[in-house]
């Protein structure tokens, strides 16, 4: 059995969900999710998607909890740092994979499996009826823009603000009916591009930038997938929020400040 407690925000849960769901499957295992409501996240996952046969989901609202401590003191305990010191090129060294116990808690934020495929993750039919609002609005050629501002030092000053109006005058003289869905912790970036772009942003007008509570987490993930569903994505540099909104469906991205990827 594996126990998989996916650790910080939302991208960075559903890419280690998939990763132990990807290694259980290799094993003939089942998988359990320990989902910690806490300020990084503070939404239940039934809140979010919908359930799934594939996994057993335990929501809990404190590192004391006496189920997810009798885990950890019955199973086999593998840290964030154990999964970095054997993980290399996406994933687990295969001789240290094959030595892993039958019982094994793995808390983590990394992505240690490949995986590419996100079934397990249907939005709730409240959530999903709100992405389809906004996304009717995209017209023929939609552009992703994801800028990742307030709590990412790397993605500030790896893809700046210029970088990004660069890019989407970029798209707007090869598309000119472009239309861009922007997602941004930082409202600030909204209004300069809204007065540089008029007419051409669709946003989530009235999101909860909020990590600590429903609304807040329900709004990144409707940003999350908004972003999915367009034709391309430029994005925020070190930002795992720009690589699962591209993975979701397989679409192109390009870092705000670098090369095409």
């Amino acid at each position: 059995m594996i126990i998989i407690q996916p650790i910080g925000g939302l991208c960075n849960r559903i890419r280690a969900i998939n990763s132990a769901y990807m290694l259980a499957k290799e094993r003939g295992d089942t998988l359990t999710v320990i989902w910690f409501n806490n300020p990084e996240l503070n939404c239940p996952f039934e809140k979010l998607f919908l359930p799934n046969d594939n996994i057993n989901v335990i929501n809990i609202h404190s590192k004391w909890n006496l189920k997810k401590l009798w885990y950890q003191f019955r199973f086999t305990f593998i840290s964030n740092e154990d999964i970095k010191t054997h993980k290399g090129n996406g994933l687990l060294d295969e001789t240290y994979r094959k030595a892993l116990p039958k019982n094994i808690y793995i808390a983590t934020e990394e992505h240690f499996y490949p995986c590419h495929e996100y079934h397990l993750f249907v939005p709730t039919k409240a959530l999903q009826s709100r992405i389809n609002k906004l996304c009717s609005n995209f017209g023929s050629h939609p552009v992703g823009v994801h800028i990742r501002r307030t709590d990412n030092k790397p993605a500030t000053t790896g893809s700046s603000t210029n970088a990004f109006v660069q890019a989407m005058k970029k798209e707007l003289e090869t598309y000119p009916d472009t239309m861009f869905y922007l997602a941004t912790d930082d409202l600030s970036e909204e209004e300069q591009l809204r007065e540089i772009f008029p007419g051409r942003i669709i946003s989530n007008e009235t999101r909860d930038l909020s990590r600590n509570s429903n609304t807040g987490i329900q709004d990144a993930l409707l940003d999350l997938w908004c972003l999915s569903n367009t034709s391309l994505i430029i994005g925020s540099y070190f930002s795992s929020f720009t690589d699962i909104a591209a993975d979701l469906r397989g679409i192109p991205k390009v870092i705000a400040g670098k090369t095409k990827m």
